[in-house]
């Protein structure tokens, strides 16, 4: 009795401080040429082991709760201990009522370079600069985390955006591309600034309508998460209007749109003829999905 009570208080305490990412880091060096380098592998490895391993949140997460995600860095150069990449992140959550799930974040930040030193300590400190491979890491998971938290309720990610912003001023100081205004458009600055602004303030909203009381919705009623994902899409006219072509849009529809594009070819049929010309207006780079919805 006394081992199956110790067996259980074990596992209570694994659940009860489950990490919240269930993240999949890629090193891909094809376009150094020297890809089989073990370095690269250790880079891997330490990666999805920090990264999965951190606690990033006061929060406690259950293990079913935790979020997926994917880092795909690719490493375009190196030298010693430097290196040039990009890195694409993207994440999901789970759809209610179903087996399916939706994509939040999809966001290639292309520039990414640090030092790395193999088998180093990777050490989070969410209040210095420690490296800043450790800052753009974090900048991103505190994102993934604010968008999930904002599609579960209204205004859900405050306290990760205000984590990402910190990281944000206090990695300006290393002068690495990136943390500044003059990085321009497609930065990490240019995206928590915006976010953050009441310039863009339909964006957080839409966030929360669009996966709350849409996608969530479509398990018990298809026509009526329709309907409301189609009044969500239609709020980002007015913020489209206040600043077209935000770099805002451009990440959420490069996460959304095959999902948009889909949700509005099949099943019950909804009013969105309007829709269809807002969508070409917030995001004509996906044009070509949105002349395949039919109404």
């Amino acid at each position: 009795m006394r081992n199956i009570l110790v067996i259980l208080i074990f596992c209570l305490s694994f659940i009860g401080f489950s990490q919240e990412l269930n993240c999949n880091v890629v090193v891909n060096a094809q376009q150094t040429g020297n890809e089989n380098f073990p370095i690269f592998k250790t880079l891997e490895k330490q990666l999805n082991e920090f990264i999965n391993n951190t606690k990033w949140t006061k929060k406690v997460f259950k293990s079913q709760e935790r979020i997926d995600c994917n880092m795909v860095i690719n490493v375009t150069n190196y030298s010693g201990e430097t290196f040039q990449a990009s890195i694409q992140v993207q994440s999901s959550r789970p759809i209610y009522g179903s087996s399916f799930s939706t994509p939040i974040y999809n966001f290639n930040d292309k520039d990414f370079s640090f030092t790395y030193l193999e088998f180093q300590n990777l050490i989070y400190n969410p209040n210095q600069f420690e490296s800043n491979l450790i800052s753009v890491l974090a900048f991103h998971i505190n994102i993934v985390l604010a968008l999930d938290a904002d599609s579960f309720a209204p205004n859900g990610g405050d306290a990760y955006y205000k984590q990402a912003q910190i990281i944000t001023n206090y990695s300006q100081q290393a002068n690495f591309k990136g943390w500044k205004l003059e990085d321009g458009l497609q930065s990490r600055f240019a995206f928590i600034d915006n976010v953050l602004s009441p310039t863009f303030k339909e964006f957080r909203s839409v966030m929360y309508s669009y996966h709350r009381n849409g996608l969530d919705t479509m398990s018990n009623n298809v026509k009526e998460g329709k309907d409301e994902i189609a009044s969500s899409i239609k709020r980002f006219k007015v913020m489209n209007d206040r600043r077209p072509n935000s770099f805002l849009l451009r990440t959420f529809f490069d996460a959304k749109s095959d999902e948009i594009e889909q949700i509005f070819t099949g099943g019950p049929s909804v009013d969105i003829a309007s829709v269809k010309d807002i969508l070409q207006r917030v995001a004509p780079l996906h044009s070509s999905k949105w002349q395949n919805i039919k109404y």
